[in-house]
Order: C-alpha cells, then structure tokens, then sequence
C-alpha cells in the first residue's frame, strides 16, 4: 500500500511540473495570455487598458515615468514644458520608476500610450528598449485629443525595425464592444 501511495504521489507531482511548463520552459498560464502595458500621462489611457485587459483576460502593467509628469510638464503650447522637450529630442529617454517588466512570458503584448505630437511619448521607447521584445507580436493602441495613430505606428515600426508590429488602433471614447469587436479580430488572426 505505501509502494502505490508513494508511486501516485510521484506521478502527481510530475503531471503538476509538466503541467506548469510547456516545452519552452514557459508558463502556461502566462504564455497564451496577452500582456497590456500602458503609459497614461492623465488617466485616458489607462481606461482604455483597463478595458483591453479586462476583455483579454491579461496581466495589466503600467508603465511609470520616475519623475510624474504635471499639468506644466505636457502644456504642448510651451516650447519648454517638459513634454515639448522630450518630443523634440528623437534620443530622449525618459527613466522609468521601475525598469523591468517580466514580458518573457509573453508572446502578444499590447503597448498603449497617449499620441504626443504625432508620435508615441518617448517613455515608450525606454520601455521597448529595457525589455527583449524580439519574437513578441506587438499590438499598440492609443488616445488622442486629435491626431491619428498612424504615423506613431509608422515611427515605431521605423525605429524598431526587427520587432513584429501588428497595425494599431485609436480608442478615442471606444466602447466596451468596440473594443471586444477590435481584440476579437486581432485575436483571431494570431
């Protein structure tokens, strides 16, 4: 009886070691599930992540600047805010409050930022850039007060030429079945 006791146990806890990873080495959990990561300098992008992740499922990270942004710092009329500074500067980086995210795990990541003068904030390319996106299916999405996403996805797929760019979206005041509509499709062609 201990004999059979002792071979069950053992064979439980290899179906549960082989059951936490696939042949990668992966986490299963993790490995299927698109990973959302945002940066929302005044809270509407953030929504729209909150969303995406809430429909996928996913892990949810925020991207967070080590220095706030304030209201001064993205007043796009002042030449000197902040926010100008940075977008005129194609090599500005700012620094993350915490720099790595575990996206190893993941094969689909969607990036959702705010568009600033045409492009993604610059807080962006230090995330693409702390992190090994190679192989990951990269999905961007965005908010704006007036501009498309185009040319943000056209800079970024530029920039990052060897990461695999999927087209992205405008979730400007998208409701929650648009956004559903929008995943579904993307999902669907993965």
């Amino acid at each position: 009886m201990n004999k059979i006791m002792m071979t069950l146990a053992a064979v439980m806890t290899m179906s549960f070691a082989a059951c936490a990873q696939n042949k990668g080495g992966k986490n299963m959990e993790t490995e299927n599930k698109p990973l959302v990561v945002y940066f929302s300098a005044t809270g509407t992008t953030a929504k729209a992540a909150r969303m995406i992740a809430d429909i996928t499922d996913c892990t949810l990270y925020e991207i967070v600047p080590q220095q706030p942004y304030t209201s001064d710092d993205l007043n796009w009329n002042n030449r000197q805010s902040r926010s100008s500074v940075e977008m005129n500067n194609p090599k500005s980086r700012p620094a993350l409050k915490e720099t790595k995210m575990n996206v190893r795990d993941y094969n689909v990541i969607f990036i959702g930022y705010p568009i600033w003068w045409d492009q993604a904030p610059r807080i962006i390319n230090t995330f693409i850039e702390s992190h090994d996106l190679e192989g990951k299916t990269l999905i961007p999405f965005a908010t704006s007060g007036g501009s498309g996403i185009n040319n943000s996805v056209k800079e970024l797929k530029k920039t990052y030429p060897n990461l695999e760019w999927q087209n992205g979206k405008l979730l400007n005041r998208s409701s929650r079945s648009d956004i559903q509509n929008w995943v579904n499709g993307i999902t669907n062609k993965l």
